[in-house]
């Protein structure tokens, strides 16, 4: 007996034919209960199925096995049909075809027209769509009656795409009433009039009445309209099908609801697949479809990236995936399906695409039924016309080893990644789900100009940095800090609470906050000290490094400091600059989080307002080097997923201890004053917050401004008290920085060895807990378990203020000889709540 499918049900449904074992028509089972019938070419039931949907104008939907929507189809299939209309078009249309313009329809035939348009060869391609843009203007617009969503907009990026008088191809997957084309081509013949127009479809399934009709139409506004299909025939409907149809499809909702909340369930239990983000490496400026225009040069550009990109995904797959689907989304066919196509050529794999969609079809596990399964999911591109459900049919018990999920930036939000949202959806029913994103292309305003090497602006528009003193306490030329405000949000935790979370894996350290420590008088007394000791060989420091960038890296760079340690240096290298040589440098604060990289939206934000090649990267010093890998690897991803390329991620630094980059102002180690204080020396800025729930796919890290404690601000007086002191520096600052850029500086990360050595020698056996250096000793005494201080035997002045919040945590100080730095924080291994942070026992548990 057939019965409707709930997604959560496992079982092996192999689809690409329209017939199936025992030579069963997948339309029989609509046919032989609501006694609908195609009669036409023999071809008509190979290419379609039968389905019914809640639509209250039209209960059937034929299914096409060709057109990679609904059903999974091997990509070469899907391409070559369109490809092959194509090219009937184009010796249809003779000399004429190299003036023609090809036209499909949203949702489905997005990918079939940009098909036909590359078997066309020379023809320029724009879809349908009912995704506005903000900032393009229609070009003009019309309804389709019969369709799940109705409203169609033609959003060209160039006005005149539209406003030739050469031939005017429109493509859908099937051409049933006509009402569809005579509503396009009323609205573009009043405002674009031309002599000719081309049908395309792959089936024609007009009755008679509505042929003679279109005819009609053309003779009337006085020009030619070819129809061009692979099969053609009629689709006889019974009297009462619409309401025979509701009926059929509320019983069987009804018989599958009881069962759904359980299924889903199972399925969730059942399947866990990992999904994993892959990097296309999509060309930096090419449209992700013909949305607002697909030239024959985009064609091109397309054409040459697709290996690379293809072998990126096959770099990706698990070892031993024999069946593989790739998924579009919505009106993106096209660009999935070129990738599935050439994952198929390059893997030799078994490749199937098929892709999402906004229509309700009812799902039946039944031979004679073309839609088997069906998978639920919310909408995640914050459609114009509100939330709603999405769909995947056929990809539920199809037996794939893994799916590679292919959106859109646009569609790459925080509903995507949630539970129940597509990919977890997928997750339960592949062992491996990878997602990759094409950028959202947008086109500029069109009063804009651009210049030919400009940066591309990011599709999903960044707001502008924040600044004091609505956002921290330094004036706004300081800085801009390209974060979200959370201040806001309740995200400070216990200092204990975190660190047994953090080590037990159950929370990273950038998804909370530690509690601001609010220093004692006695404390904030030894900041002074220091400040007053240090501020001139800090000031020679800034002096050193701003000198070697602007030699060496860029004479008017971009200075992009990693908050918020790095932030007060790079404030002091854009001071320096100005005092020395009379430039006003920009300079912003950004995030980066070990174990997640740089915040990848602030490279897209830098990319669109600089060149990338002047960026340099700003921090306050260096410990054994675990942020400079960070870095590197970070923007090494980012370049190759995005396509941007010249950011240079050698950080500039005051120090250098661990002798990990080449551009530092000084290689020892000693007490940098603002690593004594939190928020209070940094602008009353937090560090910087990194979770799903409160940082989107399109939002910059977050971050808290605490003003509540601005009485006890000191950050811009610890500037003032640096930069004074640059008139008695600068001379010899600049001296010794000519000295530098003439030696070796290479890092010989001599610091990372180090690190590892103290890792085994007590027993840690973990290197994230090994802090080297004065910078990364203070931050385990103010915010970790501390375990114990290594300090080197007959360190000064520099480790007073690290002994007083030692003897404030009850942390012991043990001296030892030949230690590389100045002094080590080692925080609590295996720490939990009840170990105290000088009992020494954790390590032996």
């Amino acid at each position: 007996m057939e019965k409707a499918v709930n997604e959560g049900e496992r079982r092996t449904v192999r689809h690409g034919a329209a017939r199936t074992g025992g030579d069963v028509w997948s339309g029989s089972w609509v046919a032989q209960r609501l006694g609908v019938e195609l009669v036409g070419d023999d071809r008509l039931t190979e290419l379609l199925g039968l389905a019914l949907r809640r639509n209250p104008k039209r209960a059937h939907l034929l299914v096409s096995h060709v057109l990679g929507k609904h059903v999974p189809q091997s990509p070469s299939v899907v391409y070559g049909h369109g490809f092959a209309l194509g090219r009937r078009v184009r010796e249809l249309l003779g000399d004429e075809a190299g003036r023609a313009v090809v036209l499909g329809y949203a949702e489905t035939a997005t990918g079939l027209g940009h098909s036909v348009a590359d078997g066309l060869g020379l023809a320029p391609y724009l879809h349908s769509t009912r995704r506005p843009v903000p900032g393009v203007a229609a070009a003009g617009g019309f309804e389709e009656s019969h369709s799940h969503a109705t409203s169609h907009l033609l959003l060209p990026e160039d006005p005149e795409l539209l406003a030739g008088d050469g031939p005017l191809v429109l493509v859908d997957d099937e051409f049933s009433t006509g009402n569809t084309v005579l509503n396009t081509i009323r609205d573009l013949h009043a405002r674009y009039p031309r002599r000719r127009y081309v049908v395309v479809a792959l089936v024609d399934v007009r009755s008679p009445a509505d042929a003679g009709r279109l005819q009609d139409f053309a003779r009337g506004i006085g020009a030619r309209v070819d129809l061009v299909t692979t099969a053609s025939g009629t689709v006889r409907l019974p009297e009462g099908v619409l309401e025979k149809g509701r009926e059929l499809v509320a019983r069987h909702e009804a018989e599958s609801g009881a069962g759904a909340g359980a299924a889903e369930s199972a399925a969730a239990a059942a399947g866990a697949g990992r999904i994993t983000r892959v990097g296309l490496g999509w060309p930096r400026g090419l449209p992700d479809g013909g949305r607002h225009g697909f030239t024959p040069a985009h064609r091109a550009r397309l054409e040459s990236a697709l290996p690379a990109m293809a072998a990126r995904i096959a770099e990706a797959l698990p070892d031993g995936v024999r069946r593989v689907l790739v998924l579009g989304f919505e009106e993106l066919m096209y660009a999935p399906l070129r990738l599935a196509r050439e994952l198929e050529l390059v893997t030799g794999t078994e490749v199937r695409f098929s892709t999402t969609t906004r229509s309700p079809v009812l799902a039946v596990d039944d031979p004679g039924y073309a839609i088997r399964t069906r998978l639920v999911f919310p909408a995640h591109d914050d459609p114009a016309d509100g939330p709603g459900e999405r769909y995947a049919y056929n990809v539920a018990g199809a037996g794939f080893d893994a799916v590679v999920a292919v959106v859109d930036s646009a569609a790459d939000t925080p509903a995507l990644h949630a539970p129940g949202g597509l990919l977890a959806r997928l997750a339960a029913h592949t062992p491996q789900v990878l997602l990759a994103v094409v950028p959202s292309y947008a086109p500029a305003p069109s009063n804009a100009p651009v210049a030919p090497d400009a940066p591309e602006r990011p599709a999903t528009m960044l707001p502008e940095p924040l600044r004091g003193p609505a956002f921290s306490s330094y004036p706004p030329e300081e800085v801009g800090w390209l974060l979200q405000d959370l201040s806001d949000v309740t995200l400070e935790a216990p200092t204990e609470e975190r660190e047994e979370a953090i080590q037990s894996g159950g929370a990273h350290y950038a998804e909370s906050l530690p509690v601001e420590y609010q220093p004692s008088e006695q404390y904030q007394e030894l900041f002074r000290a220091a400040l007053d000791a240090s501020a001139a060989r800090l000031a020679h420091a800034v002096g050193v490094v701003t000198e070697t960038v602007l030699t060496e890296r860029s004479p008017r760079p971009v200075l992009v400091s990693l908050a918020r340690a790095g932030t007060p240096v790079g404030i002091l290298m854009r001071r320096w600059a100005r005092y020395r040589h009379g430039l006003d440098l920009p300079h912003y604060a950004v995030s980066i989080v070990r174990g997640r990289g740089i915040d990848t939206n602030a490279l897209r934000w830098l990319a669109a307002h600089h060149d990338p090649r002047d960026v340099v990267f700003v921090d306050g010093w260096t410990g054994k080097g675990a942020i400079t890998r960070e870095l590197a690897q970070a923007v090494a991803e980012f370049e190759k997923a995005e396509g941007i390329t010249g950011f240079d991620p050698e950080i500039a630094v005051l120090a250098d201890p661990g002798s990990c980059v080449r551009t530092y102002g000084t290689r020892e180690d000693y007490l940098i004053p603002s690593a004594c204080l939190n928020s209070t020396v940094s602008g009353l800025v937090s560090r910087t917050v990194l979770r799903a729930d409160l940082v989107g796919p399109h939002d910059f890290h977050g971050a808290k401004f605490y003003r509540e404690l601005a009485d006890a601000d000191v950050s811009v007086a610890f500037l003032d008290a640096v930069s004074d002191r640059f008139p008695e520096v600068a001379d010899a600052a600049c001296a010794q920085a000519k000295e530098l850029l003439a030696t070796d500086r290479t890092p010989t990360w001599e610091g990372w060895a180090a690190v590892e050595r103290i890792s085994e020698e007590y027993g840690i056996h973990d290197v994230n807990l090994v802090k080297p250096g004065v910078g990364e000793t203070t931050r385990v005494l103010l915010r970790r378990v501390p375990w114990k201080v290594l300090a080197r035997a007959g360190a000064g002045s520099d480790l007073d203020h690290v002994r007083l919040l030692a003897e404030q945590r009850g942390v012991p100080v043990e001296e030892v000889a030949d230690l590389p730095y100045t002094c080590v924080g080692l925080i609590h291994p295996r720490f939990t709540r009840g170990a105290t942070g000088a009992d020494g026992k954790a390590v032996t548990l």
